[in-house]
């Protein structure tokens, strides 16, 4: 069966295009896409040309094959009903809504064991955040925050926003976003941050935290632009660890090293959630992980993250939203109506 798949065929090009479906082979399903979701992380610098083209695409996941460059099917974030099922598979998949970590595309076939059934109690729009909220997850678990501490998150898009979120749950002394749109400043504060800031003010931050002046104790870069890791080294205290959630692609930046930093014996965490920590591994599967998700993912208010939902169709004019509309526009659906 011929379907419709979306190609980034260079940079700021994508188009849609057929490709060829095979039945479900015996341990396989048949999944119709419903909704997708757009990454505005790693999905842009696609997008942009600024991915390196000389590492895989995700061998974690059986969906994304070969390397990042063109022409290339990418995404990762799509809800969909199963309408047919291979011999081997229970009839029960029959109808099911699923969550896949597959690129945008009207049908596909894929095996079961690479699908997250979607609780009867989230509709298909909450379920396309799931890899964020997942990725949120994971962000907790390698940044381990504790009870009292001082946390900042660097970047209010979808990650970031969603890390603020469950951030909100801890018993902490406070939670601060820094971020340069005062729209998405003001989204964290309802997702739980006590303070937010712009970039100009980050200086004076924990200012008023007597005899421990500038100090976070922990501190997520989720901006997706290198140079804010200078940032969260200043902000951060002695000792404090940094997680770096954001993945630059191709993009560099002179990291100041120099001053506090060495002496401060700072830590920098690089957090990617196609692992768990390899100290965590003996307790926690991606399984356990994954309930932990979707368990998180009812804590998310995902009508205020989702700001526009366009036609499959007219993918271009998404992606061009996304990449110049940056005041206005957070977390970008496909729908496949």
């Amino acid at each position: 069966m011929t379907e419709q798949a979306l190609v980034f065929t260079g940079e700021r090009e994508v188009s849609t295009q057929q490709v060829d479906t095979p039945a479900p082979g015996e341990n396989e399903v048949s999944v119709d896409a419903d909704v997708s979701a757009i990454s505005s992380g790693t999905e842009l610098l696609i997008y942009r040309d600024e991915a390196p083209t000389g590492i895989t695409a995700d061998s974690s996941l059986e969906t994304l094959n070969g390397d990042l460059s063109y022409p290339l099917k990418y995404g990762y974030s799509l809800v969909g009903t199963v309408t047919d099922v291979g011999g081997n598979v229970e009839n029960a998949w029959m109808g099911r809504e699923v969550i896949a970590f597959h690129p945008h595309q009207t049908r596909f076939t894929v095996a079961t064991d690479s699908l997250t059934p979607l609780p009867p109690d989230l509709d298909q729009r909450a379920g396309t955040l799931f890899p964020s909220v997942e990725t949120a997850t994971n962000f907790l678990l390698d940044g381990a925050p504790k009870v009292g501490e001082r946390v900042a998150v660097f970047g209010a898009g979808v990650i970031g926003l969603c890390t603020t979120r469950l951030l909100a749950e801890f018993p902490l002394d406070s939670l601060v976003v820094v971020e340069p749109r005062s729209s998405r400043r003001e989204l964290a504060r309802a997702f739980g941050a006590d303070e937010t800031i712009p970039p100009g003010e980050v200086d004076a931050l924990f200012d008023s935290v007597e005899g421990d002046h500038g100090s976070a104790d922990l501190v997520y870069e989720l901006s997706g632009q290198p140079e804010v890791l200078n940032d969260a080294i200043d902000v951060v205290g002695y000792d404090g660890r940094i997680v770096v959630g954001s993945w630059y692609g191709s993009k560099r930046s002179a990291l100041n090293l120099g001053e506090s930093f060495h002496r401060d014996r700072i830590d920098i965490i690089s957090s990617q959630v196609s692992t768990i920590d390899p100290t965590l591994r003996g307790r926690w599967s991606k399984k356990r992980r994954t309930q932990v998700g979707l368990d998180n993912l009812r804590l998310i208010d995902h009508n205020s993250l989702i700001t526009d939902v366009v036609p499959f169709e007219r993918a271009r004019n998404a992606y061009e939203r996304l990449d110049e509309t940056t005041e206005g526009t957070i977390q970008v659906l496909l729908s496949y109506d």
